[in-house]
């Protein structure tokens, strides 16, 4: 017990004094339990190795020493601590002999452990993986066969898997109770493995493995055993292999899958491929700097989605337009184009827009039809205005006045309340009549080309499915204007535009807007094509002689070749309408010779254009029926790309083939990608 108290004391320079009074009580240890800390506290950090201690203890200060001497007259071992070089701050603890050994044992193996540590940190800065340290097999057959005892693995990348449900629920009378809640499981995995090894000296592995590859190229595996020079078995190669030739008469190939094997006998050396060709061989052939090179196109690879017509007025004289190649019969000229696409990107000047189908349309029959009522044509009936006389405007139906009305004005729309207006009030669907489109992208001049007199643009990129593509243009026709469309300087923001709808995200081929996508332009894969050098045919693969054939033998067709029946031949080479059996080089008409795209004058050219040309014969419909039953490919037009080359592939038989030459430059492109090294030959 201590008592301390404060007494007064006169006559003095400290008057008050302090004074202390304690009594020592005894502890009785049957009474008071022992209690062993959940984190027990080291006293003396000094005599334990580093990182022995709890982590609840907290580290001495920088200023804190501690030694060990032996005192050779007690036979201990003191330890010190001392606060800078001053006095100690503790009393000094001792060891005996045994627990100084103890105490060094431990600090050894935390200073192992310490540099294992620091030795990994290195390893990841150089790129390599601490969790595959390399190995060694201890085996003299080992070391015979691979050339050493070390086995050294480096596997990096990463892996993801997703899974998740969805449930579905549609409440549709017509459906029974059970069918209307759909639970599915989704489940997703992508791996990117890349792995380095060495076993030996002798054999190598490398692979090269991402699910998430744009080509099947970019995946490569190979395992490569090399043995020594004295060795029968020089080298093995399981994976992607090449096998050049150093011969003009056999040439080999570079990007081969498989096994090859190189042995030795003495002088003679043998090598042995047993693979499969993943690559394919081509020639490029350059005269005077200027480069020649051969294409060949099938005839289902039209492009997609990359080609449309303003208006189904524009299609419906595309034909007559270009009757004669040389000379255009159209007195149309659109003057301005603005196309919106649904915007992928951060873009400022993005913004809504509605797209319309009906918009413009001047001719009923392109009128959007009912699915369930063919018969049935919408509400917007084209107006009996002799001003429009079938010309695609704004008021050549009662679409935009009517939405323009029920929509509030420019001032009233409102992009958010477009569905429900357009939807309920005036019965349109919202994936095919129309669609909402928020904050959608302006092209650039730059992204289109735009063929003013046929009323066509082309866009340098393709647009994906699940995109809208919408324009607003005017044209001139007789001194008159006319305009289908809003443009963005005519209504401010954030007011949504009106404008025609020339593809939606709904693919339907049974609607009028599936016909203003031009299925007639093929690309050769040429850029800056001039006319010198230029070869084109249309080739046939015939089903009784089971090669391709560039004409018709049916004898009513005179033999004529079907460049010429596809009516690409009618003009010889000086401009003169007559035949010579050569494809007519019109730039912008035939063939646009900046980016390599060749324009067959049909709007569907081995459907209802082979049908016109048997026509032009003056055939019976009978045997026109006969002819198009052995050439016809109808359903390449009828249907998706896609759907026609999985389900009609006995009718894919055409193919474009031929050469071009492009301007004259110092540079020779290959036009191919994932080039191995080695496999280009130059002579």
């Amino acid at each position: 017990m201590l008592l301390f108290g404060i007494s007064n004391s006169e006559g003095k320079e400290n008057p008050y004094a302090l004074s202390f009074e304690y009594h020592a009580m005894p502890i009785d240890s049957g009474d008071t339990e022992k209690i062993d800390l959940k984190y027990p506290i080291t006293n003396s950090p000094a005599t334990s190795a580093e990182g022995g201690s709890s982590k609840m203890d907290l580290k001495d200060p920088s200023n804190i020493k501690s030694s060990v001497k032996y005192n050779p007259n007690t036979g201990k071992y003191e330890v010190s601590q001392k606060m800078g070089d001053r006095i100690n701050y503790k009393p000094p603890t001792y060891m005996d002999f045994d627990e100084y050994l103890e105490m060094q044992r431990k600090k050894s193996m935390a200073d192992y452990w310490k540099d294992k540590k620091s030795a990994e940190k290195e390893f990841e800065e150089e790129g390599k993986s601490p969790i595959a340290p390399q190995l060694k097999i201890k085996s003299r057959a080992f070391d015979r066969i691979f050339g050493g005892n070390n086995i050294d693995i480096r596997p990096s990348g990463s892996a993801e898997v997703s899974f998740g449900g969805r449930i579905s629920k549609t409440d549709n009378p017509v459906i029974p109770i059970r069918s209307r809640r759909i639970a599915t499981f989704q489940f997703d995995q992508n791996m990117q493995l890349n792995l380095l090894g060495n076993i030996g000296d002798k054999l190598k592995v490398s692979a090269n493995y991402n699910t998430q590859a744009t080509f099947d190229f970019q995946n490569q595996f190979k395992i490569e055993y090399t043995g020594y020079e004295d060795e029968i078995l020089q080298k093995v190669e399981l994976g992607n292999v090449s096998m050049p030739l150093n011969s003009q008469l056999i040439t080999g190939s570079q990007s081969l899958f498989g096994v090859k094997a190189k042995t030795k006998f003495g002088r003679l050396t043998m090598t042995t491929v047993l693979s499969q060709d993943r690559g394919q061989k081509s020639e490029v052939e350059s005269k005077g700097g200027a480069q020649i090179s051969e294409f060949e196109v099938q005839g289902d690879n039209y492009e997609a989605n990359k080609h449309f017509f303003l208006n189904e007025f524009f299609r419906n004289n595309y034909e007559r337009a270009i009757a004669d190649p040389l000379y255009l019969q159209s007195a149309y000229v659109v003057t301005r184009v603005e196309v919106w696409v649904t915007n992928t990107r951060t873009d400022p000047n993005a913004r809504d827009v509605i797209a319309f189908q009906d918009l413009g349309t001047a001719d009923p029959n392109f009128l959007y039809r009912n699915q369930n009522n063919p018969t049935q044509v919408t509400n917007f009936v084209v107006r009996p205005n002799l001003r429009f006389n079938g010309l695609p405007d704004n008021e050549a139906n009662n679409l935009y006045s009517t939405v323009f009305n029920a929509m509030g004005g420019i001032e009233g729309r409102n992009i958010e309340q477009s569905i429900p207006i357009l939807q309920a009030g005036q019965g349109l669907n919202p994936r095919l009549d129309f669609q909402k489109v928020e904050l959608a992208r302006m092209l650039d001049p730059n992204d289109f080309e735009l063929n003013a007199q046929l009323g066509y643009i082309s866009l340098k990129q393709q647009i994906n499915s699940n995109q809208v593509l919408a324009v607003a243009y005017e044209y001139t026709f007789q001194g008159q204007i006319y305009r289908v469309g809003e443009f963005s300087n005519e209504v401010g923001l954030p007011k949504p535009l009106f404008l025609k709808m020339l593809k939606s995200t709904e693919l339907n081929t049974k609607i009028p807007m599936w016909d203003l996508m031009m299925k007639n332009i093929y690309s050769i894969g040429a850029y800056r094509v001039k006319k010198d050098g230029f070869k084109f045919n249309v080739w046939y693969l015939d089903q009784e002689k089971g090669v391709d054939i560039n004409f018709s033998p049916q004898p009513e067709l005179n033999d004529n070749s079907l460049v010429q029946l596809l009516g690409m031949d009618k003009v010889n080479f000086n401009g003169q309408p007559s035949q010579d059996g050569i494809f007519d080089f019109v730039p912008n008409i035939t063939i646009n010779t900046n980016n390599g795209r060749v324009i067959i004058p049909n709007l569907e050219p081995f459907g209802a254009g082979l049908r016109q040309a048997f026509e032009d014969k003056n055939l019976s419909p009978d045997r026109v029926d006969q002819l198009m039953e052995i050439y016809g490919f109808d359903s390449l037009y009828d249907n998706t790309q896609a759907d026609a080359k999985v389900r009609w592939p006995e009718r894919n038989r055409f193919s474009l083939k031929g050469e071009y030459q492009s301007e004259s430059s110092n540079e020779i492109s290959l036009n191919a990608l994932n080039v191995p090294e080695g496999s280009v030959s130059v002579t």
